[in-house]
């Protein structure tokens, strides 16, 4: 199992999309399982995950939120996919009227 990237408190201002979440070592994956773990703040906030230009997921909500409590991996999987490998991008998208925050873990483990 490898982390591509974690982070806690991603902030996303008002009706904005975030710049490319994935950048260093882990930014090309090869074949294998990719999976996403979010908490968001507060409901609002979209996700764009791709691999090598294909959607994981396209713009979908993060449906996991709340102000409390800390991003637990078996209460906040967003969705888990095989995956032939590439570029990876993860994006959010705020569609609120104030600033939201996110946690999220990105996981990838290779075909063997």
């Amino acid at each position: 199992m490898v982390y591509v990237k974690s982070q806690t408190a991603v902030s996303t201002a008002a009706n904005t999309k975030s710049s490319d979440l994935i950048t260093g070592q882990y930014q090309f994956i090869g074949r294998g399982q990719l999976t996403l773990y979010a908490l968001a703040s507060a409901t609002g906030l979209k996700a764009t995950l791709k691999v090598n230009g294909v959607a994981v997921m396209d713009d979908d909500d993060l449906c996991m939120f709340g102000t409390s409590g800390t991003l637990k991996k078996m209460d906040h999987e967003v969705v888990t996919q095989a995956v032939n490998g590439g570029r990876v991008e993860l994006f959010l998208r705020n569609t609120t009227g104030g600033a939201l925050t996110c946690d999220y873990i990105l996981e990838y483990v290779p075909s063997k």
